[in-house]
């Protein structure tokens, strides 16, 4: 009797022991879906309800996709993962805060189909404190409206190097009373920022477009290229490259692109150099402006037209063949 009791207390812990290994398993690919549940293991027949019940679910590098449309929430990544929804509405409604916030220092994160609504009160859509490199690709962000020069679209303030991507998406009615906005970059200490926009649609946004801003950085240099997209409406300034005129030098190359519908379309100031080829920037109040030492080279492929001024002091910008 003894020995069954024994053998009983054996098979027992040996269960509890599965239980609790299965039950802190990860996967390499999980799944979230509309009608989920977070005590589920995430499978594809079990899947989760938020993306961050998925996340913890998750191995590092691993990746979280939607079975189905819904809304999954906010999440905080802190390890190198992807999140691809495409196909389906991967919803993320926040108020007051932020909806995915990158800080995975050294990792690779990549967000492939999000919905991100801020519902009018917003921080930002995607806030990136650190990682090596995040791609956004076919991802909408909009109404992020918090006062204060707090409602982007996108927000990228590493401490560190980082490369950021962004695709294919529309980031449209973010920012509130001319601040805030679309793209800011915007590094601190000896943070750098290498990036690429890419068919984007930068859309009425209450401040600025798109903003590269050097100005709290210790670091060189950072370089960011904007082709084949459109930055149409955005109140303040479409495209602005600014930096104190002696610390980081702020490179911006606007390739095949249009700016319209802002008092400024394209602005570089502090020891900003922007250069602009095959574009059009039109319909604006001032067309380019720039405030030496800044540089603006615009090739003569553009048309920059149509504005009520089109060169702040088109003596000064240099023509480029």
């Amino acid at each position: 009797m003894h020995k069954l009791a024994s053998v009983l207390i054996v098979i027992g812990a040996a269960l509890a022991d599965s239980i609790a290994t299965q039950a802190h398993a990860q996967a390499t690919r999980t799944w979230v879906s509309g009608v989920g549940d977070d005590a589920n293991p995430c499978g594809r027949t079990t899947p989760c309800k938020t993306f961050a019940g998925a996340f913890s679910k998750t191995t590092i590098g691993g990746e979280i996709n939607c079975t189905d449309s819904g809304g999954f929430g906010a999440v905080t990544i802190t390890k190198a993962i992807t999140i691809s929804c495409e196909g389906v509405i991967a919803g993320i409604v926040v108020s007051g805060t932020n909806g995915v916030v990158v800080n995975a220092p050294g990792a690779v994160v990549v967000l492939n189909g999000l919905d991100i609504d801020g519902a009018g009160t917003g921080r930002a859509g995607i806030n990136i404190i650190a990682a090596s490199a995040v791609q956004v690709h076919r991802t909408s962000i909009r109404n992020f409206n918090a006062g204060n020069n707090n409602g982007w679209g996108i927000n990228v303030a590493p401490t560190a190097a980082t490369r950021m991507d962004v695709t294919d998406s529309i980031i449209s009615n973010n920012g509130s009373a001319s601040t805030g906005g679309g793209i800011r970059i915007q590094p601190t200490g000896t943070g750098t920022v290498t990036g690429a926009i890419s068919q984007v649609k930068v859309l009425n946004n209450a401040g600025t477009g798109v903003v590269v801003d050097g100005s709290a950085a210790t670091g060189t240099q950072m370089t960011l290229a904007v082709r084949d997209s459109v930055v149409i409406g955005n109140v303040v300034t479409g495209i602005l490259s600014n930096t104190g005129a002696s610390n980081i030098l702020v490179r911006v190359v606007i390739d095949r692109t249009t700016v319209a519908g802002s008092a400024t379309g394209v602005v570089s100031t502090g020891n900003g150099d922007v250069t602009i080829g095959s574009s059009h920037v039109v319909g604006n109040s001032t067309g380019v402006r720039f405030t030496a030492p800044a540089t603006l080279r615009t090739y003569k492929t553009n048309q920059i037209r149509g504005n009520i001024v089109d060169n702040g002091t088109f003596s000064d910008i240099i023509p480029l063949e």
